[in-house]
């Protein structure tokens, strides 16, 4: 009976982690998006700039929407449905990541969106690489995808790495701590998860361990990059472009 529990718990850790993402992901979403985005129609605020804006919002949504399917598929042991439906899953995540892309030069180099005090090109390069560290984090997943520990983890560091844009919009600290709050909070949930899987596994996950570290490490290079000479000229130069 022992053998039996010391088999299934790591299992059964896997589930509530998997689980805890699918509702959390949403949920932090959908509060973040709630009154600027979602239920914009209710409340006195900006409007959606354009229709890019628009296409960005609904093909996030859907990209929620789909990890959620995903994980119910796992849960409910329809393995073959959510091997097949991973298809769709490749070419909605090209379309979140060009369109992601196209809505952070349209935002910041062409309109010069950016918070109060923040230099609308060096705000570019958070978008940018919530962009690039989902990109990577993606394929990482679909390279291990015959690894279901490894898979399932790096599928929870891409949820991981779409909570800040959400964070960020939800007002619970000063603004001077915005960042650190949108972005050092998800980090700590990344740490927090690796310790948890960590601990019911009895070993590190090399895998999981190294995505968690990319997010982690993130945070405080994402500023230093940011108004850096050499990002600030790349981010000049698109705007010229376009």
């Amino acid at each position: 009976m022992a053998a039996n529990v010391s088999v299934l718990s790591p299992r059964l850790a896997e589930r509530k982690l998997h689980l805890a993402t699918a509702i959390g992901f949403p949920l932090i979403v959908l509060i973040g998006y709630f009154k600027s985005y979602y239920f914009s129609f209710l409340f006195d605020v900006p409007r959606v700039a354009n229709a890019l804006v628009h296409a960005h919002g609904i093909i996030m949504s859907g990209w929620v929407l789909y990890f959620v399917m995903q994980t119910a598929l796992i849960r409910t042991r329809n393995v073959k449905v959510h091997m097949t439906t991973g298809l769709v899953g490749i070419a909605l995540a090209a379309l979140v990541i060009v369109v992601g892309l196209a809505t952070a030069v349209d935002a910041q180099l062409v309109r010069g969106a950016a918070p109060p005090g923040e230099n609308p090109h060096a705000f570019f390069f958070l978008p940018v690489s919530d962009m690039v560290i989902f990109a990577g984090l993606f394929a990482a997943a679909i390279y291990f995808r015959k690894r279901p520990i490894e898979h399932k983890s790096l599928m929870f560091l891409t949820a991981i790495a779409f909570v800040p844009a959400a964070l960020f919009r939800i007002p619970v600290v000063p603004p001077e701590y915005a960042m650190l709050w949108a972005f050092g909070v998800p980090a700590l949930m990344a740490v927090a998860a690796l310790v948890w899987h960590s601990v019911k596994h009895g070993k590190v996950n090399r895998v999981f361990a190294a995505g968690v570290a990319v997010v982690v490490a993130a945070v405080p290079l994402r500023p230093v990059i940011a108004n850096s000479e050499p990002w600030l000229s790349f981010a000049a130069w698109i705007a010229e472009m376009v």
